[in-house]
């Protein structure tokens, strides 16, 4: 797939997270919701380690972009669904400045969730080309407390990644993309992907974080 200008936004720290979106063509926006797994989540044991049988998914209801840049507001409107604010896409890509170069970065996937919604997402970036061990864990965290809270994780990424099944995901010019699940303490992701035809798959943490690796993520 051949990739697209890129805009890009500076975070308060001065990082880089730049946005993006698949170039080519995408599937119906009207795409049926992937089925939602049994939620439940015990975090930690009576010595405060990760207990790894933890898993909870968060229902959204899941809507495939129209386009080849509007994978920032469908991600975005992936996450709103579960809070009770399922907008139309092209109201959620007006608030979020989207062009045909696609959504600038994390920092407005931030900003419109917290207009919409009231909660408190933040913008947390991974700066270097591949996670580090602390932003892996940092991620985990991140996702497990959001998710917890009901709340969805809206994740810029760019690069190619596989998931459990072994299906490549390839988004060389950057992607928004829906994290709505986790199992085993967040050693595994479930990603809702405005893009892929399958609608949502799961991916290991790290592989995730590497994802991101570059950009940043809303949770």
């Amino acid at each position: 797939m051949n990739s697209i200008v890129q805009k890009s936004g500076l975070s308060v720290a001065g990082l880089l997270v730049a946005g993006g979106c698949l170039a080519g063509a995408a599937p119906s926006a009207q795409a049926a919701p992937a089925a939602a797994d049994p939620v439940g989540a015990v975090h930690t044991d009576k010595g405060g380690r990760v207990d790894r049988r933890a898993e909870r998914t968060v229902r959204v209801e899941y809507q495939a972009q129209p386009n080849f840049y509007y994978c920032g507001p469908a991600a975005t409107r992936i996450a709103l669904s579960a809070l009770g604010k399922a907008l139309p896409q092209d109201e959620v890509a007006k608030r979020l400045g989207t062009t045909e170069a696609g959504t600038a970065s994390a920092l407005d996937t931030t900003r419109v969730l917290n207009e919409l919604t009231g909660h408190r997402y933040r913008t947390t970036e991974i700066p270097h080309p591949v996670a580090k061990p602390e932003q892996v864990d940092r991620l985990r965290s991140d996702v497990v407390t959001a998710l917890d809270e009901g709340r969805p994780v809206v994740a810029n990424i760019k690069g190619t990644a596989v998931d459990t099944v072994g299906n490549p995901h390839s988004y060389e010019g950057g992607h928004y993309l829906t994290l709505v699940g986790y199992r085993d303490g967040g050693d595994l992701i479930r990603v809702a992907d405005p893009a892929a035809a399958e609608g949502e798959y799961w991916m290991t943490l790290e592989k995730v974080a590497d994802w991101i690796a570059e950009r940043g993520y809303s949770s």
